[in-house]
């Protein structure tokens, strides 16, 4: 994993996209009140973990699918994080929440460095991303209340621009464009304890 942390870790550390690269990828027509540089005061903090390791094809991310009861983003295909505790920092957050979520041992995840900070007005978070990495592909224990499935991304497939297509549908009243990525993903199952 190192030649992609050593790629990463500088580039984390410099300026970062950030509302550039979120008005790029924001659903259209975006929602009344929000912009790709807003972070109210009044919206809960939340962190999430993009973990990168080795797999079968190269550099891998999981991807969870959230249960379809869960009060925020029921059903969706998401990055293992959660809301930011009390006194706590979002970089333990994000590593709280993937050892909950998948299972993971934190002092096994190095973290690389953080992305740009994202309101997502549907559920009132300003979401701290992190990126880390791990040095094997790790053994997964995912928690059955909050996980529906695991999903193991090449990242190759992400950097594809072939497959971020646009899809419409219905939210508030109103048809909305929105960014997926279009692949095939193989559910985790191998390495499940």
């Amino acid at each position: 994993m190192i030649p992609v942390e050593q790629f990463l870790r500088p580039r984390l550390a410099g300026a970062l996209p950030g509302a550039e690269a979120q008005r790029r990828f924001a659903p259209t027509p975006v929602l009344e009140g929000w912009a790709p540089d807003l972070r109210p005061d009044h919206a809960r903090r939340a962190a999430a973990l993009i973990l990168l390791y080795p797999g079968p094809h190269g550099v891998t991310v999981p991807l969870t699918v959230r249960r379809s009861d869960l009060p925020h983003h029921p059903g969706q295909i998401s990055l293992p994080g959660g809301a930011i505790d009390p006194g706590e920092t979002p970089e333990a957050a994000a590593l709280r929440e993937t050892h909950e979520e998948l299972g993971l041992d934190p002092a096994g995840i190095r973290l690389v460095g953080p992305l740009s900070t994202l309101w997502v007005i549907v559920s009132n978070f300003v979401v701290h991303p992190f990126v880390a990495v791990m040095d094997q592909p790790p053994t997964f224990s995912p928690a059955a209340d909050e996980v529906a499935e695991l999903l193991e991304v090449p990242l190759d497939v992400l950097l594809d621009r072939t497959t971020l297509r646009w899809g419409r549908q219905a939210l508030r009243g109103r048809d909305v464009d929105y960014p997926h990525f279009r692949c095939t993903v193989t559910p985790c199952g191998a390495r499940l304890r």
